[in-house]
């Protein structure tokens, strides 16, 4: 077991905790209305509510994106961070996993297409949280679907090679896992996207809400590496930045990292 594997859970933790901290601080300064409000007006007067607590009128300018709770100072410096550092972990954490199957003598498409799609989803963060939507509009909207549609992609792609990859009871129970959370990032991505073109007050805050799950969903799906990633050795970067055809490989498990010299069934070595 190697300290790789603290990786993907320091993400996880890390983004979630962050996220959840820029909203308290977007309510707590009245940049955005709680996620248990309902209520919407057209428009509002000077709001009373004394610093620190919720507002207690709210328009669809308050709505509580992710991107909206990371609009202003002093929570859009923090937004920022979280969205850099996110994203160049998740990069790692690609190219780590692409490394680890080349490993495993699983060269494919499909392991090339998910470091691609992996890696644009972490350019698309970088995008999103350097661009705030209410300063740079359109280029935080195409930030926001190339990191969206990516993340979608690339957790499909591993769901497919978790499943074909699977030699042991606790590798399939892992990758019936990521099926259920791909599903879950599937359906609210869909939601998202289909409520968020509407004006109607109720569905943009019902987009808001997906887009949380969504979020959180995919940041779950980046800390089951872990299950993996206590394999990780130094030459698992050496095998990313330079692939060799007949290495030899490791098994898949974090309690396993013994080295094989056929751990790849043909049926599973074109995916």
């Amino acid at each position: 077991m190697t300290a790789w594997i603290l990786l993907p859970v320091s993400l996880s933790a890390f983004s979630i905790t962050g996220l959840w901290t820029v909203y308290a601080m977007a309510v707590m300064n009245h940049h955005v209305c709680p996620v248990e409000n309902w209520s919407y007006n057209e428009s509002c007067s000077p709001d009373p509510t004394e610093p620190g607590g919720p507002k207690t009128c709210c328009t669809l300018d308050d709505v509580p994106l992710i991107s909206k709770c990371g609009t202003y100072p002093p929570e859009s410096c923090l937004f920022s961070l979280i969205g850099n550092m996110g994203a160049f972990m998740v990069a790692l954490i690609c190219l780590l996993r692409y490394g680890q199957l080349l490993e495993q003598n699983r060269h494919s498409w499909v392991n090339t297409t998910t470091l691609i799609t992996g890696c644009t989803n972490a350019v698309g963060l970088v995008v999103v949280s350097n661009f705030q939507v209410d300063h740079a509009k359109s280029l935080h909207y195409v930030g926001t679907g190339v990191a969206f549609t990516a993340g979608l992609l690339f957790v499909c792609l591993h769901c497919a090679l978790s499943y074909h990859g699977a030699t042991a009871p606790q590798d399939l129970a892992v990758a019936y896992l990521r099926i259920l959370l791909a599903a879950i990032a599937f359906v609210t991505l869909i939601l998202n996207g289909v409520f968020f073109i509407h004006e109607s007050s109720q569905l943009q805050h019902g987009a808001a809400l997906c887009e949380w799950v969504y979020v959180i969903d995919l940041l779950i799906f980046y800390g089951t590496f872990s299950y993996e990633f206590g394999a990780v050795s130094s030459e698992t970067l050496v095998a990313a930045l330079q692939p060799a055809p007949g290495r030899a490989c490791k098994s898949s498990g974090s309690s396993s990292a013994s080295t094989h010299l056929n751990c790849a069934p043909e049926s599973v070595a074109m995916i």
